[in-house]
């Protein structure tokens, strides 16, 4: 019996994986790629958060791969009535043939993938968000050739952005340099294991972060479901990607920045709008990224 594949965190795929599903979803995008792998397989996603590129693209993915969605919220399941996860997944698992799971806990996630009998994948969670950094290093890939060589910065919250970011250097070993405000920092656990890694950098200064950077990310300082903050706004002064702070990166640098953006508090419009941003292309890649996930873990 074939064993089930969860994609939980980067962690759950070697490097060999990463580069494989890269070069995947790239061929996929390049060749408008459309099969019949998935036909007649049913994907679930259950969704917490509310979603717009994460729903849409992988709804688009199964269809482009012959296969089938059925979406549930929370409120149009039992788990709004506080039905377990495992119980939850002991029973979908028996309908569907993979879950996407885009909640607020980690622990939640892991529980549903520990009782479920079919492939389950992390549509994001405030922990992690594997397949938004996999599609940005497609993106990566796709307009400067290659990570290997590169330098990647990430400045803002430390978020699951930045912990995912932090996993993908540990896996791949691309020079990664990251800048938080002080208190506002990554998952402390990756923090520590970080410091096991010399390409890996985490600091609170965005100017020496983005110095001679190849790639400049950053994402919302207030995540779904967190309260906007006066303090925590304050604390970001300085930590806006603006074309001041731009201005110290390598001159061909790419921009990226998950979506939505928040124009004119993480990042201005003339650099989200500008000629060094690929942000939309970015979030076009999701797509041709979750059918290259989905082809890895369901076409057994």
């Amino acid at each position: 019996m074939i064993k089930k594949m969860d994609f939980l965190t980067l962690f759950h795929f070697t490097k060999k994986e990463l580069d494989q599903l890269i070069q995947r979803a790239l061929k996929i995008k390049k060749t408008k790629h459309r099969s019949n792998i998935l036909k007649g397989k049913m994907l679930g996603l259950i969704f917490e958060k509310e979603s717009t590129r994460t729903r849409v693209s992988f709804e688009v993915a199964m269809c482009r791969l012959g296969g089938g969605v059925t979406y549930l919220n929370q409120q149009s399941s039992q788990l709004s009535r506080g039905e377990s996860y495992a119980d939850t997944a002991r029973v979908l698992s028996r309908y569907l043939d993979g879950l996407v799971l885009r909640t607020f806990s980690q622990e939640d996630l892991e529980e549903l993938a520990a009782f479920s009998k079919v492939p389950v994948i992390n549509g994001l969670t405030d922990l992690h968000h594997p397949c938004q950094v996999l599609t940005d290093l497609v993106t990566v890939v796709e307009f400067l050739g290659d990570y290997k060589k590169l330098t990647i910065a990430y400045i803002g919250d430390g978020n699951n952005m930045t912990n995912s970011w932090i996993e993908a250097a540990m896996v791949l070993g691309f020079q990664l340099q990251v800048a938080c405000p002080k208190g506002y920092g990554p998952d402390p656990y990756l923090c520590e294991e970080s410091k096991k890694f010399p390409n890996i950098v985490i600091g609170s200064n965005p100017v020496k972060a983005v110095e001679r950077a190849h790639v400049i990310n950053t994402d919302t300082w207030f995540s779904m479901g967190q309260k906007i903050s006066t303090a925590k706004a304050k604390a970001f002064k300085g930590f806006q990607l603006n074309n001041s702070l731009l201005s110290k990166a390598d001159p061909k640098a790419i921009v990226l920045h998950c979506l939505p953006a928040h124009r004119g508090e993480e990042i201005t419009s003339d650099v989200l709008d500008g000629p060094q941003s690929v942000v939309f292309d970015e979030a076009e890649n999701r797509l041709y990224t979750q059918m290259a996930i989905l082809e890895k873990v369901m076409a057994n």
